[in-house]
């Protein structure tokens, strides 16, 4: 194994594809203009991609720079390649149920590891040409690659290139946290960085982290055949999220093969000629459990070293760059967007933080952050997601709610799909129709919850969603469920006297 990110591996023809794509071999970075860019971002991930292919679009002068590869995380080591997987699990996970759950053929072969893994590498790379060097130089952007630093308030060095700006854009996303637990560097261990380039099995992978990275990975790489362990110094898996939701989760990933210990505290990681050894306290125990491979999915950590923020007057700490509302920083010319500098650190966030800046840095914007309804979703099957606050939330800003829930089981499609673990809940604000969060718990939660957030969104509430034909059978259906019982609750006994009457007098 390796702790120094080696991230395209191994050296095959999609890999290759890659490569000529996000960092083409023998780039040439152009010569800047004699005038200024209208706008400078630094990193093409998501958020940098956005933004300069947005402005470029408006007629901006536009320098992209990126030091590694074009794309960032979500294509090269994060959204794309672990959803590959995720989908190469479930589709193995169907075959081998088929017989028991609905009388299918019976699955005996154990699987092909490793071309499952190719499958990820070729639509990887399939999909990479939309984030090209080659794409953006044709939409008018000047792409640059390699380290970008500021060396004044309005100016970047990119090797002997000196870009001076009008505004610029910080989107240097992030990179996976490891924690300071002895051993932990000498034993060697993935990151989601590094975990899709293997093109083996491992037989016993061991995860520290239940988080939403933890917990994906840890049920996919069951589902492909893997006895998987996952430590977490935590009380439960999801600690974002709804504790019935994570219950739920929790229970799927045991029946897939997974343990689960938390409380898990203390940690050593020894190297020893058998596999990695992970020593941990839980309460009084000490416990020790040993595996082939370990991934460490422990949250992430803002990418901000090494760029001058010092030099161009940005402020700066753990979390990331320091912005405001409408994401500019203490550098009035500039802006930071995406993982670098959001709470949220997903890519559909780092997208709109994008919009705005264009609009805010570019033109005169007034865009603020904080209203963004944001969704997010845990692509684990069940599927948990969530937009808007949490029970928990709504507590901390003195948000009195109603909470109404229906079970998958009360809904004729995920009964006859044979998947009811799960529910719709949604939270309204108390004594009315308007949403306030919702939590969906389902196989296609993910794409469940948009019609949550489009409602939120656009000041649409529950009852607008009730009036909606919603196909039959659908899961969706929960919806005008939720819709129907909060109409049944506010049939008070007054209201129920009131029709008594009128259908007496008009009987």
């Amino acid at each position: 194994m390796q702790t120094t990110p080696t991230l395209v591996a191994p050296a095959d023809e999609h890999n290759a594809r890659l490569l000529a794509n996000v960092h083409p071999a023998g780039w040439r970075n152009p010569t800047p203009p004699r005038q200024r860019y209208h706008l400078v971002v630094i990193g093409a991930g998501t958020a940098g991609l956005v933004a300069a292919s947005g402005a470029a679009g408006l007629g901006a002068r536009v320098a992209l720079v990126e030091r590694h590869l074009m794309g960032g995380d979500c294509l090269n080591v994060g959204c794309v390649p672990s959803k590959g997987i995720i989908s190469a699990a479930r589709a193995w996970h169907d075959a081998r149920t088929a017989s028991s759950r609905f009388g299918g053929p019976r699955t005996t072969d154990g699987g092909d590891f490793g071309v499952a893994m190719e499958r990820m590498r070729r639509l990887r790379a399939d999909l990479s040409s939309v984030d090209s060097a080659q794409r953006f130089t044709g939409l008018g952007v000047d792409v640059f690659l390699g380290h970008a630093r500021f060396t004044a308030p309005d100016r970047v060095a990119v090797g002997d290139r000196v870009l001076r700006f009008r505004r610029a854009v910080i989107a240097t996303g992030a990179r996976a946290a490891v924690p300071p637990i002895p051993g932990l560097e000498a034993a060697g261990y993935y990151t989601n960085e590094t975990i899709f380039t293997l093109t083996e099995r491992p037989a016993h992978l061991l995860v520290l982290g239940a988080g939403p990275i933890g917990c994906e990975l840890a049920q996919a790489f069951a589902r492909l055949g893997s006895q998987v362990t996952v430590l977490d110094r935590g009380e439960r898996a999801l600690s974002r999220d709804d504790p019935d939701a994570a219950r739920i989760v929790e229970a799927s990933l045991r029946a897939d093969g997974v343990t689960l210990e938390f409380g898990a505290r203390d940690l050593r990681v020894a190297r020893g000629p058998s596999g990695t050894r992970v020593h941990f306290t839980q309460g009084n125990r000490t416990n020790e459990v040993e595996g082939d491979a370990l991934l460490v999915a422990a949250g992430r950590a803002p990418n901000v070293g090494d760029l001058g923020l010092d030099t161009a007057g940005v402020k700066a700490g753990e979390r990331g760059v320091v912005v405001d509302d409408r994401l500019r920083t203490s550098n009035r010319r500039v802006y930071a967007i995406g993982d670098v500098s959001s709470h949220y650190q997903f890519t559909h966030v780092a997208d709109f933080h994008a919009r705005l800046a264009i609009a805010n840095a570019l033109f005169f914007g007034r865009g603020r952050a904080s209203r963004l309804v944001i969704p997010w979703t845990t692509y684990t099957s069940p599927e948990a997601a969530h937009v808007g606050l949490t029970p928990e939330e709504a507590g901390r800003r003195g948000v009195a709610i109603d909470t109404i829930t229906v079970p998958l089981a009360h809904v004729d499609r995920a009964v006859l799909a044979g998947d009811t673990d799960g529910f719709l809940r949604v939270h309204l604000k108390r004594g009315s129709d308007e949403l306030a969060g919702v939590t969906v718990v389902a196989p296609e939660a993910g794409d469940l919850i948009a019609e949550a957030a489009l409602a939120m969104t656009n000041g649409l509430r529950l009852s607008a969603i009730g009036r909606t034909i919603h196909p039959y059978p659908t899961v969706a259906e929960a919806y005008r469920k939720a819709a129907d019982l909060r109409r049944k609750g506010k049939l008070t006994p007054l209201a129920k006297r009131i029709l008594g009457l009128w259908f007496r007098v008009f009987g």
